[in-house]
């Protein structure tokens, strides 16, 4: 029997990449902003600035979400990220995977008697 292979990550996306897409399906947002909201959702979703902005940058850099500076609720600056036409229809298509996916993992879990 030999050594296992390790599991190929597939084309998808990150959980967090999902997550932050997910919410800008709602519209833009700044980053503070989309932690918060995720927070609001989940205390489970708890997001640290040392995850959170380095996923912004990768996702505003792979042409899925585009951002400008603005002013936030309390005056502050702040950069607001948005979905692009090419994010919408990915997050579309990632959380269809997503579902997939936990569909898939559930019938495991399930059929172990868990």
């Amino acid at each position: 029997m030999g050594r296992p292979q390790k599991a190929s990550p597939g084309p998808g996306i990150g959980t967090l990449d999902l997550l932050i897409l997910s919410r800008l399906v709602r519209g833009p947002m700044h980053g503070f902003g989309i932690a918060e909201y995720l927070l609001e959702v989940s205390d489970a979703l708890s997001v640290e600035e040392g995850s959170l902005y380095p996923a912004l940058h990768r996702l505003e850099s792979q042409g899925l979400i585009e951002s400008e500076w603005g002013t936030s609720d309390n005056n502050r600056r702040a950069r607001f990220y948005q979905l692009t036409p090419r994010g919408r229809r990915h997050v579309r298509q990632e959380a269809s995977n997503w579902r997939r996916m936990v569909a898939a993992v559930n019938q495991v879990v399930e059929g172990a008697g868990l």
